[in-house]
């Protein structure tokens, strides 16, 4: 199925074969394209012939590549086939299988793409593959790849997956080491399911795959009040115990490999109120996506920010009260921070833990919060203390459309309660919009924004659903 071109990018490939918006790329050097990964790979040749559609007419364009140039083509979509692999998993701690109704459509697609893991980063399990797929990934070396693990022992991946059908991962990823594919994996932690020794078992199994082995992440459950399997989220004393053996491991891997190798996420530090590392721990590594540095990055700037804007009161701020609201996770640092912020900037910020009561209060991340319940819960607190600005968390509307979980806007928070609505990720982005400059600022007065709130990653990917 052809690609239909959404942009072209200047000094291009696609530009200087005088491609347009709204052509349909059909086939480059003979090679009928599935997506974006074929069209990128199969423009890698110096000579190219592009078989396009243009208004219904089919034409052939030859140019020449040089070696700097991108094809330089945005697809409306990247795979042109306009699906995406559908799981055929039933993990009980899936959250389309855990979530609550009445929330966004797409939120209830269980997607397992491998071609989204090479894109975009998201974990897929391997479970779903045919053979043309393992040897394309094979042919057009697609790493590195992201992979969900779970357990390397069987009978307990499957059972982690609830799928009877599951291939041996170990023998999978030996597979993809064999033809020089790199992959990060993550281990997803059920208590009584897959820790204790079958962690210790994973790990050990995993680490004989590095190099090819990149990572290995250790992600705690997340369970809603909707989860009907009969498990349970970590304790803050389980939580501490993993630190402490997981750290161990690292001590180890260090002193063999030069890497840590094994890292968890951040959960599992601000669950149990400890520390969470160093920049330099996480080895170089970009998986905050995955939830893992994320704290750390949020301090590092705001340190930043500490000897440069922050280092004293701020000058004619545009408001001079803000309410921030976060979820329970990320709270007491948030509230930490904000009150040296107080203290430097002379704004009196308050910090206000959400509770989620649309998936339950064991969901305590500020990406799953529902737009409902910030309005409930911020409501009584606005009209009593009436700040000039409230702020929330950018992610929690990380959505082409630039909604909550439950289809509501920050333009509707703001006019249920009745003050600007600013989102943010960094203290910087606070400063911002206290002094009237960031720009994802909904007034209640206003009109929807057409400033993207959206990035790359997580959730965008929905926007091809």
């Amino acid at each position: 199925m052809p690609g239909l071109v959404k942009a072209i990018e200047p000094q291009s490939v696609a530009a200087q074969a005088g491609l347009r918006p709204g052509d349909l790329l059909v086939a480059i050097n003979g090679h009928p394209l599935m997506d974006v990964i074929d069209a990128q790979f199969y423009a890698a040749d110096e000579s190219l012939t592009l078989s396009i559609e243009r208004a219904g007419r089919a034409c052939d364009v030859a140019t020449h590549r040089e070696f700097w140039q991108p094809l330089g083509i945005e697809f409306d979509h990247p795979t042109f086939d306009i699906d995406i692999r559908r799981c055929n998993n039933l993990c009980p701690f899936c959250f389309v299988l855990q979530n609550a109704p009445r929330m966004r459509r797409t939120l209830y697609i269980k997607d397992d793409d491998y071609r989204y893991s090479f894109l975009f980063g998201h974990f897929v399990t391997l479970t779903n593959l045919k053979e043309e797929d393992w040897a394309r990934i094979a042919e057009q070396r697609l790493s590195p790849l992201y992979i969900s693990v779970h357990a390397t022992d069987l009978d307990i991946r499957r059972k982690c997956l609830r799928n009877p059908n599951a291939g041996d991962i170990m023998s999978q990823l030996r597979w993809l080491s064999s033809h020089g594919i790199e992959f990060h994996t993550q281990l997803v932690i059920t208590p009584g399911l897959n820790d204790g020794a079958y962690l210790e078992q994973s790990v050990r199994d995993l680490a004989k795959l590095h190099p090819h082995l990149l990572s290995i992440s250790v992600v705690p459950v997340g369970l809603t009040k909707h989860h009907r399997y009969g498990h349970r989220p970590h304790t803050s004393s389980e939580a501490f115990t993993m630190i402490d053996t997981v750290t161990a491991w690292q001590s180890d891997f260090r002193a063999r490999l030069g890497k840590g190798l094994v890292y968890l996420t951040d959960e599992w530090y601000l669950i149990s109120a400890r520390e969470v590392p160093l920049k330099r721990e996480y080895d170089g590594l970009a998986l905050q996506e995955n939830g893992m540095g994320m704290v750390r990055d949020f301090l590092n700037e705001w340190e930043r920010l500490k000897r440069g804007e922050a280092r004293e009161p701020l000058r004619s701020p545009k408001y001079r009260s803000a309410l921030l609201g976060t979820a329970a996770l990320f709270a007491p640092t948030l509230e930490k921070t904000a009150r040296q912020f107080g203290r430097r900037s002379g704004i009196p910020v308050k910090v206000v833990s959400i509770r989620n009561d649309r998936l339950g209060e064991t969901i305590i991340v500020a990406g799953l919060l529902s737009g409902n319940d910030v309005i409930a819960q911020l409501r009584p607190i606005v009209q009593q203390e009436r700040p000039d600005i409230v702020i929330l968390p950018r992610i929690m509307f990380d959505h082409p459309d630039g909604v909550a979980l439950d289809d509501i806007s920050p333009l509707a928070i703001a006019q249920a309660l009745g003050a600007p609505i600013a989102l943010a990720d960094w203290m910087g982005d606070v400063v911002d919009a206290l002094m009237g400059q960031n720009k994802l600022v909904f007034d209640p007065d206003s009109i929807q924004l057409e400033a993207p709130i959206v990035r790359e990653g997580g959730w965008a990917v929905e926007k091809y659903l």
